[in-house]
């Protein structure tokens, strides 16, 4: 069967790292499906992909927490196309602090960052095992690598991601599914600003830089696998 029009699902699509991976897959003639919390950013972003000759994004405005919500969404994705190629677990939060963080915020970080990429690969797996492939790929971070003062709640949340990540790497393999997590340092979002980070804007990784990691794992071959991916920028390494 020759699929005209690959299927990626991609969380927090509405800006930075997730806004620039939309773009790319669009550019690479994929059928983007857009998930986020602000319907106004995903309209932006739609609207950018059709002016640029993309097909038009399919968009979902909801808090990827929202587990009942999220469960219909891969439903109707499914009912609309068939299948899922592609999931980009991409949304995230972030609170500073480690034991002076209320519980309140560490426990959505967890949510955020972890429990509801657990809930929706849950829901598209068993579409990807049916077709026999699909690529998944979790935006982790550096600080799911290695844990630092003054963020260990987001830490928490990353390593949490990451040994996720390297189970479902080891299980879904065989079945034809590749799984990769991207480990990236400070990038150029408003999250990084938000966080107080130390460099510039030009001194940091590039949400691009994210896409075009994406656009080579999924050129290699078949046999080819990769289940992490780290990415510094020079000036923040530590």
């Amino acid at each position: 069967m020759i699929i005209e029009n690959r299927i990626a699902v991609i969380t927090g699509a509405g800006k930075g790292i997730g806004e620039a991976i939309a773009y790319g897959l669009a550019e690479m003639n994929y059928q983007t499906v857009l998930i986020g919390r602000n319907r106004k950013n995903l309209e932006q972003v739609a609207a950018e992909i059709v002016n640029n000759g993309g097909l038009a994004p399919v968009i979902f405005q909801l808090d990827v927490t929202d587990t009942p919500k999220m469960k219909e969404t891969i439903q109707s994705v499914i009912s609309q196309f068939g299948r899922i190629d592609v999931l980009v677990n991409n949304a995230g939060v972030y609170f500073d602090g480690t034991l002076e963080l209320a519980e309140s915020e560490f426990q959505t970080m967890l949510n955020t960052n972890l429990t509801a990429q657990f809930t929706l690969t849950k829901e598209v797996v068993p579409w990807m095992e049916h077709q026999g492939s699909g690529y998944i790929f979790n935006i982790a971070s550096r600080s799911g690598k290695t844990g630092y003062a003054g963020s260990g709640g987001y830490c928490a949340s990353k390593f949490g991601m990451l040994g996720l990540n390297e189970s479902l790497y080891h299980e879904l393999t065989p079945k034809g599914i590749k799984v990769t997590a991207l480990c990236p340092g400070w990038v150029n979002t408003q999250m990084a600003l938000d966080a107080g980070t130390p460099l510039k804007a030009e001194e940091m990784i590039q949400p691009e830089d994210l896409f075009k990691t994406i656009r080579y794992l999924l050129q290699l071959s078949p046999t080819a696998i990769v289940k992490e991916v780290v990415i510094e920028a020079p000036s923040g390494i530590r």
